[in-house]
């Protein structure tokens, strides 16, 4: 068995560089980026966590059926997110609400969807290549993997950093107990697809501590099947933009998937069905708060020059944000029931067009106010 490996640390939880050890190659992934978008970092974290309770908030007082939060997951998701390229295909799970706004999704889809008024969402080619969430956990592995093989079979890489193409696919410590994710590790490393796993350890599947889910680090499993992995710091956001960055270019290059095992946690329930408090210990949520990500990379902001009035502004701009949510939200419409057929298929069909009759003949039948 391998030995573990250190995780690599840009950002330390007291919020201070770290120039030392496996840091310092990647430092300079870091100094290529200037004031503003080290600013969009810290800006995008605090919107999409008041986003977060703001949505919790909604299911809580009837408005959504479920509501999945992400809370303390922030840092390894943005810093991820902004690691990618325009051309890049990324497929979440169900918690990646940062990285759904970050490549241009309105977050009132996951309100929709979340509320049971779409099954999608959104469109993927007008959102940021940002595909559907996928509920069934794991599966989307094996859909990353897919198209990850079509990008290879079509050509890629061409050699232009512009145009190749990668995927990112998302999961959590609990899917990596899930067959498609073993079999998606197959047909990548057998096709070397341009393709990062980017699996967020937030160390819990539902109450199932990952303890028990593996005796191993979980990065080193990918390597079984011979992905090259790395283990990270997810609440240092500079650690999640620098190693995915670095993993997406080595992937789009050519020389075949990697996986980036983000150590992070999930501060709040897994889903609003949950009750966390069954399973944990105040002692050890607390114990992770101390290494929260957004107060962690403000301390370091400071220490570079950003002033309170900077923060107040992001604070005011996440209130706002979360205020016109809330008004939206509560504004919905009931969508038209013939929905559900408009895109079971790409192209119309006729079994999809038949039962679309016979259900507006239906309500008819009911004086059209079924």
């Amino acid at each position: 068995m391998a030995e573990p490996r250190s995780a690599v640390q840009l950002l330390t939880p007291e919020g201070r560089l770290n120039t030392d050890g496996a840091a310092a190659e990647y430092l300079p992934y870091i100094d290529a980026l200037d004031d503003d978008q080290l600013r969009q970092f810290y800006r995008d974290m605090v919107v999409v966590r008041r986003f977060d309770v703001e949505a919790a908030n909604l299911q809580r007082q009837g408005e959504m059926g479920l509501w999945v939060p992400s809370m303390g997951q922030e840092a390894a998701q943005v810093g991820s997110a902004y690691a990618t390229r325009a051309q890049d295909h990324i497929f979440p799970a169900y918690r990646e609400h940062a990285i759904a706004m970050i490549r241009g999704v309105d977050l009132i889809d996951i309100i929709r969807m979340l509320r049971g008024l779409t099954h999608g969402g959104w469109d993927p080619k007008q959102r940021g290549n940002f595909h559907l969430y996928t509920l069934v956990i794991g599966s989307h592995a094996l859909h990353a993997t897919g198209f990850a093989m079509g990008i290879a079979l079509d050509g890629d890489p061409t050699g232009d950093p512009d145009k190749d193409e990668a995927t990112i696919v998302y999961f959590g410590d609990g899917a990596t107990s899930q067959g498609d994710v073993s079999e998606a590790f197959v047909f990548a490393a057998s096709y070397r697809t341009p393709q990062v796993f980017f699996l967020q350890n937030n160390h819990w599947a539902i109450s199932v501590p990952v303890s028990v889910q593996s005796r191993t680090p979980l990065y080193q499993r990918s390597e079984g099947f011979g992905i090259p992995s790395v283990q990270i710091d997810g609440n240092d956001v500079l650690a999640s933009f620098a190693v995915t960055k670095r993993n997406l270019d080595e992937a789009r290059g050519g020389t075949g998937p990697r996986l980036i095992e983000a150590l992070t946690y999930r501060m709040g329930a897994h889903t609003s069905s949950d009750d966390p408090t069954k399973y944990r210990s105040d002692a050890e949520v607390a114990s992770w708060a101390e290494r929260d990500p957004i107060s962690r990379y403000e301390t370091w902001l400071r220490s570079l020059g950003a002033t309170d009035n900077f923060f107040e502004n992001v604070k005011t701009e996440a209130e706002d944000f979360a205020a016109d949510i809330r008004r939206r939200t509560l504004e919905l419409p009931t969508p038209d029931p013939a929905l559900m057929f408009d895109h079971v298929y790409s192209e119309p069909h006729p079994v999809t067009e038949e039962q679309k009759a016979w259900l507006a003949d239906y309500e008819q039948s009911y004086g059209g106010d079924a």
